[in-house]
C-alpha cells in the first residue's frame, strides 16, 4: 500500500483544503492532538525540532509555541504543502525526503512526525534515518492513526473505509487518496507492534500513548 509517488502526486493536489478536510472528519480532534505533542516535547526543553514530514505545518506551528526558544525546521518532500506551512508562519522549511534527509548526523534533540511515517516507502529504512540525524539521547515523537480495540473497532473501520472517503471526495475531488489513504491505516502497526518496530530499528524506551479511545496513537523513543 505504501507508494510515496502517488501521495506525494495526491497531497500536491489537496495542498489547498488539505488542513480544513482534516478538521472536519476528525471533528477538530487532530488539533487536540497536536496540543498533546507539543506538551510531551516542551517537557524534554529542546534546542533543535526537526519535524518531518510536516505538510502544511500544522504540527511545527505548534511546536513553536509550544516551545518558543527552540529552532524549528519543518521538512516535506512536497513544495506545494510547505508553501502554505511557510505562509502560515512556520519560520524554517525545506523541501527534503525523509528517507535521504540532507541533514548531518546528530544534528536534531527532537524529530517529530504526524501521520507522514505511514505514507513513506519502508518504515524500517525511515526509522533508521530518523535515527541518524538525532542527537544521542534524542527524542523520537510519533503521531499517527491506529485502529480502536474492543467495540469500537468495526464502526471505526466502517467508517475510515466507507464514509470518511466520501465526505472527503465531496470537500476535496479526491476521495481516491482518501481511500488509499484509509488502506494505509489498516496496514500500519500499532501499540506494542509499532513499539517493537521502532526500537528495532535503533532506538531504545519505546512507550505508546492511545489517544480518543485508540483511533490515534502517541509514539516516543529515545535514539
Amino acid at each position: 500500500m505504501q507508494d510515496p509517488i502517488y501521495v506525494k502526486k495526491a497531497f500536491s493536489r489537496i495542498a489547498d483544503r488539505y488542513v480544513v478536510t482534516n478538521h472536519v472528519l476528525s471533528l477538530g480532534t487532530d488539533i487536540l492532538w497536536r496540543k498533546k505533542v507539543g506538551r510531551i516535547v516542551a517537557e524534554w526543553q529542546p534546542g533543535k525540532i526537526l519535524d518531518v514530514a510536516t505538510g502544511t505545518g500544522d504540527l511545527a506551528l505548534e511546536m513553536q509555541r509550544s516551545c518558543p526558544e527552540a529552532l524549528v525546521t519543518g521538512s516535506d518532500f512536497c513544495p506545494e504543502m510547505l508553501a502554505y506551512a511557510a505562509e502560515d508562519g512556520v519560520k524554517e522549511t525545506i523541501v527534503a525526503d525523509a528517507m535521504n534527509m540532507p541533514f548531518d548526523d546528530d544534528s536534531y534533540d527532537v524529530l517529530t512526525v504526524a501521520f507522514g511515517l505511514r505514507n513513506m516507502a519502508s518504515w524500517p529504512d525511515a526509522l533508521k534515518e530518523m535515527r541518524r540525524v538525532l542527537k544521542p539521547g534524542g527524542h523520537l515523537l510519533v503521531l499517527d492513526f491506529s485502529l480502536p480495540t474492543g467495540v469500537l473497532r468495526m464502526p471505526y473501520r466502517f467508517y475510515l473505509n466507507k464514509v470518511l472517503p466520501k465526505v472527503a471526495g465531496l470537500m476535496t475531488g479526491e476521495g481516491d487518496a482518501y481511500e488509499y489513504l484509509a488502506g494505509t491505516i489498516e496496514q500500519f502497526p500499532s501499540g506494542v507492534d509499532m513499539m517493537q518496530l521502532i526500537e528495532a530499528n535503533g532506538f531504545s524506551q519505546a512507550e505508546a500513548k492511545p489517544l480518543t479511545f485508540g483511533v490515534a496513537s502517541v509514539y516516543t523513543a529515545v535514539a
